[in-house]
């Protein structure tokens, strides 16, 4: 069976094309007149990476500085090396994030060349973005052509949650461009046994450690039991080669841990998320195993080892249900289907590269086990879970999509695998049609179109896999059409949203989201309903807001509020009715989600006299005291990290930096220091809106209210910590 009409399989070294390993008609050439690229491909090539840059690109910085925890360490290490190194949340180096801060250098690097602004934040995840997409169609190409590689890309770069994650600044981006990249050259090595892409397989896995610590070794197990079964080389030498990458990994992840760890603790910031200033702890508990069994202490939500937990209900269903459905899996049914189907068409094949369809077998086991693996993780993990974390499973989902389809084109001539890409079709048709009806009135003429149009293509491929090439193509691109449909939408919804805060999710409002505490996690909204805009090379946004200042209203933005850890609540206001209104982004006034909304006269204050100490100001949590810091421009220092509840600083030592004058106010919301008016998680020491605060945090407060002068700062309450209330403090 001849492919001249949609050549997804490369040619064989004659210059014909087939099923892998098989010999037929329809060479195309190159306009150079080289064997093997038909003349459509770089073009199209081109298209794909362009279109992806579009994507991720448009009006980039509505989202302002979207994740201002994360935006207020990039604005720290900008402004100094140590923070640039150890990823500390200040230029003061009090205390550092909860993740290794590979994912933050990038973004450093830009703002210290380009100044502080949204895109300068974003463009370098956005990038990332692309590079994503381009590494996976060569992944793709190499063993099932352009055709395949195209719609590999073309799913991937149209996955909600990619379009998401590759305009926000979580470590996810980074780490999803580095799993990309490792299963990549795991496949680079297994054609031909070499050990070369064998080390950067693992060089890649290093990163992706120092960039979200473990997450990045959940692909491991598959990718090296894999090679150490069908690399065409003899035992001992594969076992060598995995060992050879093994040191490379450990030395690419573990250089960064050794200083750290070796670092005196008396004059390094303490490790964010820990709990005894270490990253060997925080990576095994809190980052590590913590958000497997849900023992987290010092999470806003663990420490308690619940089933479920505050983070939703676990089981195989869970990446399918409520708005985790919608951000990851309207091509993963299909990408199941394809993956059984492609290892059974390559399963007689001998080891991985003695043959075409040895190697396209061992690219179904790479990005099959890959997938299989996280997805487990993700579905059972009874710790921390956000939907944003499913952009993991994106690049294996669509590489499976575009490998599949291609096998099963190229076996089109038989019944059995004509039945199967038309039951593929229709089951993505019908899950379309589901998910889209689970935002409430969100475009309802598209869920019929998209079910209509892909059953009608369903019904037609066995018929049209024996009709002339216009009927074939014709039907090809409405299946395609069919399944991308959707997902398209829900790209088109989150480009035109903005997304702050700490939990943000892809598309519409979902109601009964199953991600994060009530759901998909907290409160609804854009902090301010505020829309920022920024330019490259521009000034950091006005306003003193976090997010970017006061700008036009966040489209979609959503003020209703979740139930508590666990609850199942439904998102405030409807779901958009175009692509216009979405979810917004998740967040609040001041809240643990999202950062502070700061007024000019407040950020005023804080930039006066600051150069005479080494922080402006403190304040209660990382997404308080991160507001303040991006607002002014001054290094604030936020007590008891992300989640106000690490032991740091301890009430000595801040009563040091106090006597020394190192700290000029202290910052709290709600009217007094303890949190004597409540607010959206408020309790001691919170500032009323500031979420959840340690003992630490708490016996700080109390003594600054106790000791120091309080006024009122553009409505929030400031205590000046070089006026205290007797003489001595």
């Amino acid at each position: 069976m001849t492919t001249a009409a949609f050549p997804l399989l490369p040619p064989d070294a004659s210059g014909a094309t087939g099923r892998p390993g098989s010999a037929g008609a329809g060479a195309t050439t190159t306009a150079a007149g080289a064997p093997g690229r038909p003349r459509w491909e770089r073009p199209a090539l081109a298209g794909l990476l362009i279109a992806t840059a579009v994507l991720l690109l448009w009006d980039l910085g509505a989202s302002g500085y979207a994740n201002s925890f994360y935006s207020a360490a990039v604005q720290a290490g900008s402004e100094s090396w140590k923070a640039f190194f150890f990823g500390s949340s200040d230029a003061g180096n009090s205390i550092t994030v909860d993740k290794p801060p590979a994912a933050l250098w990038p973004m450093m690097l830009s703002v210290r060349l380009f100044g502080l602004g949204s895109w300068q934040v974003l463009v370098p995840q956005a990038l990332m973005g692309v590079a994503t997409t381009g590494v996976l169609y060569a992944a793709v190409r190499r063993q099932f052509g352009p055709g395949a590689a195209l719609l590999s890309g073309a799913a991937f770069a149209l996955t909600p949650v990619a379009a998401l994650m590759f305009r926000f600044n979580n470590p996810d981006a980074l780490l999803t461009l580095l799993m990309t990249v490792t299963v990549y050259c795991v496949l680079r090595a297994l054609d031909g046994a070499h050990t070369r892409w064998l080390v950067w397989a693992g060089v890649a896995v290093g990163l992706g450690f120092l960039t979200k610590t473990l997450q990045a070794f959940v692909i491991l197990p598959p990718l090296a039991l894999l090679y150490a079964l069908c690399a065409p080389t003899r035992l001992r030498r594969r076992l060598g080669q995995l060992l050879a990458a093994g040191a490379a990994m450990v030395l690419a992840g573990g250089w960064w841990v050794a200083v750290v760890e070796l670092w005196p603790a008396g004059s390094r910031p303490y490790i964010g998320g820990s709990q005894t200033n270490s990253f060997l702890e925080l990576t095994l508990g809190y980052n590590g195993l913590g958000r497997i069994n849900g023992d987290e202490t010092g999470s806003v939500g663990g420490g308690g080892g619940r089933a479920g937990g505050g983070w939703g209900e676990t089981g195989i269903d869970r990446l399918f249900s409520g708005a985790i459905g919608g951000q990851i899996s309207w091509l993963l049914p299909a990408a199941l289907v394809l993956l059984v189907a492609g290892l059974v068409v390559t399963w007689r094949a001998r080891r991985a590269a003695d043959s075409l369809e040895g190697m396209a077998r061992a690219a179904f086991l790479a990005w099959g086990g890959s997938l299989l693996i996280t997805a487990l993780v993700f579905s059972y993990m009874q710790g921390i879970f956000h939907e944003y974390y499913t952009v993991a499973l994106a690049p294996f989902v669509a590489a499976l999509i575009g490998m599949g389809t291609a096998v099963l084109w190229e076996e089109r001539g038989s019944r059995t695998a004509s039945l199967t890409l038309s039951g593929v079709v229709a089951l993505t048709a019908v899950w379309s049609y589901v998910l889209l009806g689970r935002a409430t009135g969100y475009l309802p003429w598209l869920r019929w179109t998209v079910l209509a149009a892909g059953l009608l293509a369903a019904a037609a491929l066995p018929f049209a896999a024996r009709a002339g090439r216009p009927l074939r193509r014709a039907v090809a691109l409405l299946g395609v059409a069919a399944a991308l449909a959707g997902p398209l939408a829900y790209c088109m919804t989150t480009v035109a949203s903005a997304h702050t805060g700490s939990i943000v999710t892809a598309g519409p409002a979902v109601a009964g989201g199953r991600g994060g505490p009530g759901g998909p996690g907290g409160m609804r909204f854009a902090p301010g309903g505020e829309r920022a805009r920024g330019g490259f090379g521009g000034t950091p946004p006005a306003g003193g807001a976090p997010q970017g200042g006061p700008g036009r209203p966040a489209p979609g933005a959503q003020g209703g509020m979740q139930g508590g850890p666990g609850g199942a609540g439904t998102q405030g206001g409807p779901a958009a009715a175009g692509f216009g209104r979405g979810a917004g982004g998740q967040g609040g006034p001041g809240g643990l989600l999202g950062g502070t909304r700061v007024t000019a006269e407040a950020a005023a204050a804080l930039r006066t006299g600051a150069g005479s100490y080494t922080w402006a100001a403190a304040a209660i949590g990382s997404q308080n005291a991160a507001g303040y810091q991006l607002a002014s421009g001054e290094a604030v220092m936020a007590i008891g990290g992300f989640n106000g509840s690490d032991p740091s600083p301890t009430l000595e030592k801040f009563r040091a930096y106090v006597k020394a004058g190192k700290i000029h106010w202290f910052i709290a919301q709600g009217g007094s220091a303890t949190g004597a008016e409540t607010g959206a998680g408020a309790g001691p020491g919170a500032g009323g809106r500031g979420g959840p605060s340690g003992a630490t945090g708490t016996a700080i407060a109390t003594w600054v209210e106790a000791t120091f002068k309080a006024t009122t700062v553009g409505g929030a309450t400031f205590y000046d910590l070089t006026a205290p209330v007797s003489a001595t403090p």
